[in-house]
């Protein structure tokens, strides 16, 4: 996958934790790896698992580390690439060795993460410093340091969506399903890509959480018999317009043949209009632009098509969460690691992401939002626990292709049903769920 290793991150950022057979040998450690005061007292190797084989590969994760070696002379970094990482990483936390530093796997159960990984510090405190903390806390503790966030909305190409004429974000679901159309008669391109095939882009959608309302719990509100489908909801919004995009014609003609590598040039060539994707997504199609002989200009990123008081709104969600092994020998070095990365080395900014750090600004692929005063909001992870428990005991895998990609098979006739029903079947699934999860 080359430069898109993001992407399993990507998908995490809008992934909440699930519970899995990942049992560990880790039992509940109250050692805190805490921040070192003297950097130059900082010794130890460390092992820093990764999925950016791409990064290792062309030689910038080496950069990084030797530029924290300037600040930590005494630490020596050796990263490990992982292909696999979720499959990898998940086999190794049967042990006590899974590096030093990790990215917290979505096999580990929130609950469990005190079994696994030391404590970083309070909630209170690294809230104050961090966005996504709430993500990986547990009891007061915080477990786990975004590398970055992503906002969510839709990557599209400026010059498809002016050649249609139109020239201003959509700021309804009809509107926007209105300049699908216009890009379908006027231009040739393809309006929109659901890169069905490949499946994690559908579990994109599953971000635009707390976009609809602006609403921070948006998510933590599904904790519950809540009916998250119900007329006007977050969820029925969404779904609703992935559903009507393709029973509408405005997707490609056969979603089995969808390409996510091909879907990035399709977008830089001007084939395809828009896809549901993470900010993190904004450079690679500005490469392909580039790459294709035209102007990274040309990329531009939408909010999704709903207003609240006159605003666009926008989620921002945490990528992979760094963690320290809570067997690792050289805490303070595996912290040193972590908070070098997060707050100095650059990588955030490079990669176009939202930083972690709340005090640095967003980036510039966020320009247009920061622009347009699109409201930015830090969707809370405080109950993904419980609501992870209701996804599992319901089989409904709000953060897996599958009910999605069946919602786009109902819209183009290739499963029989309709909309209403398979919304009432999933309110029902999970209402009675929620009545047993965690119990």
């Amino acid at each position: 996958m080359g430069k898109t290793k993001t992407l399993a991150g990507a998908l995490l950022a809008v992934a909440t934790l699930t519970v899995t057979g990942c049992s560990g040998a880790g039992a509940p450690s109250a050692e805190t790896a805490s921040a070192p005061t003297d950097a130059k007292k900082v010794t130890g190797s460390i092992t820093v698992l990764t999925q950016r084989t791409d990064l290792i590969k062309s030689g910038a994760m080496a950069a990084y580390a030797k530029n924290f070696r300037k600040i930590y002379p005494h630490v020596k970094v050796k990263f490990e690439g992982l292909t696999d990482y979720e499959g990898e990483v998940k086999i190794r936390m049967n042990t006590t060795h899974y590096g030093d530093v990790l990215m917290i796997p979505a096999a580990v159960a929130k609950n469990d993460y005190p079994r696994f990984f030391a404590p970083l510090g309070s909630t209170e405190t690294l809230s104050k410093k961090y966005r996504f903390s709430d993500k990986t806390a547990v009891n007061g503790k915080v477990y786990g340091v975004a590398q970055f966030g992503t906002a969510n909305g839709f990557v599209y190409n400026k010059a498809v969506w002016n050649k249609a004429g139109i020239t201003q974000w959509p700021k309804t679901p009809q509107e926007f399903l209105t300049a699908l159309g216009a890009i379908k008669d006027k231009t040739g391109a393809i309006p929109y890509y659901t890169n069905f095939h490949d499946g994690w882009p559908l579990v994109q959608w599953a971000g635009n959480v707390g976009s609809v309302t602006c609403d921070k719990d948006a998510s933590n509100k599904l904790a519950g018999a809540t009916s998250p489908w119900k007329t006007g909801s977050e969820l029925n919004v969404t779904d609703t317009l992935l559903h009507d995009i393709v029973k509408d014609r405005l997707s490609e003609k056969d979603p089995n043949t969808t390409n996510w590598e091909e879907s990035k040039n399709l977008v830089a060539k001007g084939k395809v209009g828009a896809m549901m994707l993470g900010s993190w997504s904004i450079t690679q199609m500005q490469q392909a632009a580039e790459a294709a002989g035209g102007s990274k200009d040309d990329i531009g990123f939408m909010p999704f098509p709903v207003q609240k008081n006159g605003k666009f709104c926008a989620t921002l969600v945490s990528d992979y969460q760094q963690a320290v092994n809570v067997h690792s020998e050289h805490k303070e070095a595996a912290r040193a690691w972590i908070d070098w990365f997060t707050e100095k080395s650059g990588y955030s900014a490079k990669e176009g992401a939202v930083p972690t750090v709340k005090s640095s600004a967003m980036p510039s692929t966020l320009k247009g939002f920061v622009d347009n005063d699109v409201s930015f909001t830090e969707r809370s992870e405080s109950e993904t626990a419980k609501v992870n428990d209701i996804d599992k005991a319901s089989e409904i895998g709000l953060n897996t292709p599958d009910y999605r990609q069946k919602l786009v098979d109902i819209a183009r006739g290739a499963q029989k049903g309709n909309l209403k029903d398979f919304f009432a079947d999933l309110d029902k699934r999970w209402n009675e769920a929620a009545k047993t999860a965690g119990s």
